[in-house]
């Protein structure tokens, strides 16, 4: 039986959920095929006890943020918006506490994309660090050195 995309759009969210749940239970325990009818009606009628049909999630509330933007930037350190620390280099604690990255973090909170992940003071001293190590420069040209082939030193005749 092939079920058309219009189709999909229409079936109940109860019955979708009472789908996902009965084929989780059958993969994973053995059922006989003539209990799978009770088994599809006992965990709709649950269902529909527990919540009647499933409320779909709306999108979750604009957050605010813990500082406002324009002083989350600061010389010395940048200020998470998610949860008002102080860093460095935002991007790790992004990463680990979150789960997200810079574009996702931007993104959330309508930052431009030039929104610096480092501190100005620190990006700065970063930078002088690797020039001074000669970090970003193309090698230099040195110039050859005069020719070093021998001569054959001749016989005295």
């Amino acid at each position: 039986m092939c079920v058309t995309e219009e189709a999909k759009l229409q079936i109940d969210p109860l019955i979708e959920l009472t789908t996902d749940l009965v084929a989780a239970y059958v993969s994973n325990n053995p059922v006989p095929v003539a209990d799978l009818p009770n088994l599809i009606e006992q965990v709709h009628a649950t269902l529909e006890r527990v919540g009647g049909s499933v409320a779909v999630e709306a999108d979750p509330p604009a957050r605010k943020p813990a500082v406002p933007i324009k002083r989350s930037v600061t010389p010395d350190f940048i200020i998470s918006l998610e949860d008002g620390r102080k860093f460095k280099s935002l991007k790790r604690h992004l990463a680990t506490h979150y789960g997200m990255t810079a574009d996702d973090y931007r993104a959330k909170w309508g930052l431009p994309a030039d929104y610096p992940m480092v501190a100005p003071n620190y990006a700065a001293a970063r930078s002088a660090l690797a020039k001074t190590m000669g970090l970003g420069r193309k090698p230099q040209q040195t110039e050859k050195p005069a020719s070093t082939t021998r001569r054959r030193k001749k016989k005295p005749a």
